[in-house]
């Protein structure tokens, strides 16, 4: 089939012992999903319904090895969230929560980059949040583990640390909404696809980062990932 122009590429993730790698088709984003995260932004972390938004396919990074992603444009105030990764392997619309993680293919820890100051100030406007949130190159991933291999994590400690000093501690067992639930939910909304990315969501300790600095996340049984800031 010819195209009118050049196809856009495609965006893959690393897969932890294995050659294939895993397509991204689409990111979800779970927005304020633990509670101490919730209070730090000035929110009631009572049980609602979770809410989603989205990034790029585009802001994706393999962040298997080492590697580094750009101080972007247009902000002041560049936040690091630390958050665990689902990826899908089965699509399905109406999820039941019971077999939700049927449809899971794999976890891997990843990052939430953020231009807080453009987010918030779309927030107090009423406007949507995709400067602040939706940019290129904003979703660094470490390797996927496949859940045939480790299961379905409940509970992992999950940690960010910025040039060596702690700034993100918490567990994925505090999470308000769990993995089964935000696949569940989310597809009775969308229909999921073989491909897709839930970003669980952070805990709390967000912060800016500046050109330099060097981010290492952590989720426990899921390895870690290093992250350098550049000018």
């Amino acid at each position: 089939m010819p195209l009118a122009i050049e196809a856009p590429p495609l965006h893959t993730l690393t897969v932890a012992g294995r050659d294939e790698r895993f397509p991204v088709y689409r990111v979800f984003c779970v927005g304020r999903n633990y509670a101490a995260h919730a209070r730090e932004m000035g929110k009631d972390p009572d049980r609602e319904p979770p809410f989603f938004f989205m990034k790029p396919a585009a802001a994706v990074v393999d962040a298997a090895s080492p590697t580094s992603v750009p101080y972007p444009t247009r902000t002041k105030n560049y936040h690091h969230e630390i958050e665990l990764v689902v990826a899908i392997g089965r699509g399905g619309s109406d999820i039941p929560v019971a077999q939700a993680l049927d449809h899971v293919y794999g976890y891997a820890v990843g990052l939430d980059m953020t231009r807080r100051d453009l987010q918030l100030d779309a927030r107090d406007k009423g406007r949507p949040w995709e400067f602040g949130k939706s940019f290129a190159l904003s979703a660094p991933i470490g390797s996927l583990h496949r859940a045939q291999d480790i299961g379905h994590p409940s509970a992992a400690a999950i940690t960010l640390a910025v040039n060596g000093q702690p700034r993100q501690s918490s567990d994925i067992a505090k999470l308000i909404w769990s993995v089964s639930e935000c696949v569940a939910y989310l597809s009775e909304y969308e229909a999921l696809q073989p491909g897709d990315l839930i970003m669980t969501g952070t805990p709390e300790g967000v912060n800016a980062v500046v050109a330099g600095d060097l981010m290492r996340g952590e989720v426990q049984g899921l390895g870690t990932i290093e992250v350098r800031v550049t000018s």
